[in-house]
């Protein structure tokens, strides 16, 4: 797997991520408490945070639909965030580990190493032996 230093664009991601928490958090109802922010190749940022319900969605697929709604194809970096969370980093959970596969392979996911740091990995890297449409 490899390891990708992270630089200040990086720590500006963390920061809108926990931005759009912030300004979101139900306290007590929980049905907005992960922050996400994606930085596309473009530059352009965007944010969201997750929808808990019987269906709810993670704070990940709701910031990824809303950069595909605003046209973005091509993605470089994406974070989940909460305040008390290690370095207020989140790792995906499975669904979003194959979402991000699915959607962008190659797209780097902020995530805290075994020693607590805080490095850049590919999503592909996240999900081992990931479920794959073939045609046979």
């Amino acid at each position: 797997m490899q390891r990708f230093e992270m630089n200040e664009n990086d720590k500006l991601l963390i920061e809108k991520g926990l931005e759009v928490l912030k300004n979101n958090f139900d306290d007590g109802i929980y049905n907005h408490t992960v922050g996400c922010a994606i930085r596309c190749k473009n530059g352009n940022v965007y944010t969201g945070v997750n929808c808990d319900g019987i269906h709810g969605s993670c704070a990940e697929y709701i910031t990824i639909g809303t950069a595909i709604s605003a046209g973005e194809r091509d993605f470089d970096t994406i974070v989940a965030v909460h305040d008390k969370h290690l370095n207020c980093v989140i790792p995906p959970c499975g669904n979003c580990r194959q979402m991000l596969f699915e959607y962008c392979p190659n797209i780097k996911v902020i995530v805290n190493d075994e020693n607590g740091k805080l490095i850049k990995v590919e999503a592909k890297d996240l999900l081992p032996f990931a479920w794959q449409s073939v045609i046979c």
